[in-house]
């Protein structure tokens, strides 16, 4: 059953496109170029699953509640944070899983370790009205080199990706993003290639999801120096696709062959595949594609935020919903039945809402708790929680 961990990261994003938007009177700009050298992505810890049991009958006793800080859950590595809405998993020897937490609210951002550790990694100053604040980690692609975060943040003009190393000031990437009343949240993902995603809110716009010239409601993909990554469907933009509303999370498969956005929608919460994308031949544009339809939805609108692929099934996380979604996948990559859920309290343990998730190793996961925005917080909440992969129920359909 799916345990959580959380780690934070950040992406650098600038360019060379103007784009038709005003963030509070702000015109989008890029920041100076930043050119840390490119080099393969860091490889993950191969951990082993700790010692939880996999399935609830198997418990051998209860396990009690949180007194204060003390969390008896030996799945729970981190205590008493504020709303953990983004995590990204440190490279290690594999013996200890770390990971840093953002939180949304504060902007801090805490390095925590299966250990026990839990220190001050950097504090960020965000907005963090509506929706707002730290959504979203990414380390950087040469992060054992550079040692460099990104993070996307909402800020009193706009919504924006900076990049920081431990002990100094965060630096503006990209700038300019939207900010509305609601639709601020973003996501960050440092993919296989060496490219960072970074998934918009329509900045409670609709309209401006699938308008062109606007980074609202859009999967942007550039390279560690912030330019628009070569291949994109259009020449010097970073867009990738379009048609978001409010990103939860962006997850991928190991080798890159496979990308996931999560939604939350106005009438219902989506999974989306995201194209690759990329130039026509000769490098004329055919224009950046719309997200198409998604692989699933859930009208009940769980509010769905982090993903991982486990190559055989999607792991959903989500905070309204207080569980895990697993979707089966086909061998062709598509959903193939009915989401399992697990970490509910009756299939797996329950720590509420979930406002993060991210993938460790080929079966450890780490994610954040939100019970303090809008939850029933435990003494020992927000935590920061490892899952472990959940076997999948099938394929489904063929």
């Amino acid at each position: 059953m799916p345990l959580v961990l959380a780690v934070s990261g950040l992406l650098v994003l600038s360019g060379c496109a103007e784009f038709e938007d005003d963030a509070s009177g702000q015109r989008w700009s890029a920041a100076p170029e930043l050119s840390p050298e490119r080099g393969p992505q860091p490889e993950l810890p191969e951990v082993e699953a700790p010692d939880v049991p996999s399935a609830p009958q198997e418990q051998p006793t209860k396990v009690p509640p949180p007194q204060g800080c003390k969390d008896f859950d030996r799945a729970v590595i981190a205590t008493c944070l504020d709303t953990v809405s983004a995590v990204a998993p440190l490279p290690g020897s594999g013996q200890v899983i770390s990971a840093l937490a953002g939180e949304r609210r504060s902007g801090r951002v805490m390095q925590v370790d299966s250990n026990g550790t839990k220190n001050e990694f950097a504090t960020l100053d965000v907005d963090a009205a509506g929706d707002g604040g730290l959504t979203g980690l990414a380390l950087s692609p040469t992060y054992e080199e550079d040692r460099l975060v990104y993070a996307y943040v909402t800020t009193p003009e706009d919504n924006r990706v900076v990049r920081f190393a431990q002990g100094q000031q965060p630096k503006p990437v990209l700038t300019g993003i939207p900010k509305g009343r609601t639709g601020n949240a973003g996501a960050l993902l440092a993919t296989a290639d060496g490219s960072l995603l970074v998934a918009t809110g329509n900045a409670g716009d609709a309209a401006k999801a699938d308008r062109a010239g606007t980074l609202s409601g859009k999967v942007l993909r550039i390279d560690p120096s912030g330019a628009p990554a070569e291949d994109n469907p259009t020449s010097g933009s970073p867009v990738l696709a379009s048609g978001l509303t409010a990103p939860g999370g962006l997850c991928q498969t190991p080798d890159g062959s496979r990308t996931w956005v999560t939604d939350r929608g106005a009438d219902k919460d989506a999974l989306f595949a995201v194209p690759d994308g990329g130039t026509s031949e000769g490098g004329a544009s055919e224009g950046a594609a719309e997200l198409g339809a998604p692989a699933w939805t859930w009208p009940d609108k769980p509010g769905v935020t982090g993903c991982a692929d486990w190559t055989d099934s999607v792991a959903v996380a989500t905070s309204r919903g207080e569980n895990v979604q697993n979707l089966p996948l086909t061998q062709d990559g598509s959903v193939g039945g009915e989401p399992q859920v697990t970490m509910d309290g009756d299939n797996g343990p329950s720590y509420g809402r979930l406002g993060s998730l991210s993938q460790v190793s080929e079966n450890v996961s780490v994610a954040g708790t939100v019970n303090k925005d809008g939850g029933d917080p435990a003494s020992s909440d927000d935590r920061v929680v490892l899952i472990v992969r959940q076997p999948s129920g099938g394929s489904g359909r063929d």
